[in-house]
């Protein structure tokens, strides 16, 4: 059981850290122009995905369940 929990923390704090990084990133170009800082993660991307395997993981659920 602990071993999952570190393995759940572990994710999502390795998400959060992207995500803040990435904001911060995102707060830097928009001051500089002429920045080059650059994304960790494509997030629409992220987004993309995630709502396929929500999708997929539902549609599941139903096949199991009906």
């Amino acid at each position: 059981m602990r071993v999952l929990l570190g393995i759940i923390l572990g994710a999502i704090l390795t998400v959060g850290a992207a995500y803040i990084y990435d904001s911060h990133n995102a707060l830097a170009a928009q001051n500089a122009p002429g920045s080059t800082a650059k994304t960790l993660v494509n997030w629409d991307i992220a987004a993309t995905e995630w709502q396929r395997i929500a999708d997929r993981a539902r549609a599941e659920w139903v096949r199991i369940a009906g």
